[in-house]
């Protein structure tokens, strides 16, 4: 390695802390969670967390961004391969429902944690409100496919689904509630894919 130049090589040990985290912040919540644990956990010295990352707020960060990564991963697989305006939508729909019934589902992650940080200005929230952002600008383009006049309220309406089934699938039968949530969005993609094939041609 040239002299001066850095190493991008991932720490083991940064993964470490990182997989740690992931885990017992979805299972167990975040402020329940200590610093020590994760360190016990992960195996790493306190000075070697604090090397990665200098308060517990930077591991959270990056606890939220890593869920954000794998989210997103999936949706542009879904994107990737499908390419009719509501295959997609169905996709990200199935993989939503496949989340719910998996084993250790407990809800959302970004809304398990702006339940615990409901200060608009921390940096914890902003972190959520980006990643729905981004999840919601991404549903307004694939519903643009669709119909282009109500893509905004059409994708507001499937992150409401989405909100609603994350929250239902962690109370109720979350078979039940997955059926539920793909009918709902069955049903929308439909209404709005009428709209498109009675409208005139420009």
């Amino acid at each position: 390695m040239a002299p001066g130049k850095p190493d991008i090589r991932p720490s083991e040990a940064r993964l470490r802390l990182l997989t740690t985290a992931t885990r017992i912040f979805y299972a167990e919540g975040i402020h329940s969670v200590g610093i020590d644990r994760i360190i016990s956990e992960a195996k790493v010295t306190r000075a070697t967390f604090y090397r990665h990352f200098p308060s517990k707020d930077d591991l959270i960060l990056a606890y939220l961004r890593e869920v954000h990564e794998m989210e997103r991963e999936t949706v542009d697989a879904a994107i990737a391969d499908n390419s009719s305006p509501v295959d997609p939508l169905l996709a990200i729909a199935g993989s939503i429902a496949q989340n719910i019934q998996s084993p250790g589902f407990r809800g959302c992650a970004f809304l398990n944690a702006a339940a615990e940080y409901p200060a608009a200005d921390h940096p914890v929230r902003q972190e959520i409100i980006a990643h729905r952002q981004w999840f919601l600008d991404t549903l307004s383009t694939l519903m643009a496919q669709v119909h282009q006049e109500t893509a905004e309220p059409a994708a507001r309406h499937f992150v409401m689904l989405r909100d609603g089934a994350m929250a239902a699938g962690c109370l109720f039968d979350p078979a039940m509630v997955s059926d539920t949530f793909l009918r709902g969005v069955e049903g929308l993609l439909q209404i709005n894919a009428e709209r498109q094939s009675t409208e005139p041609a420009g």
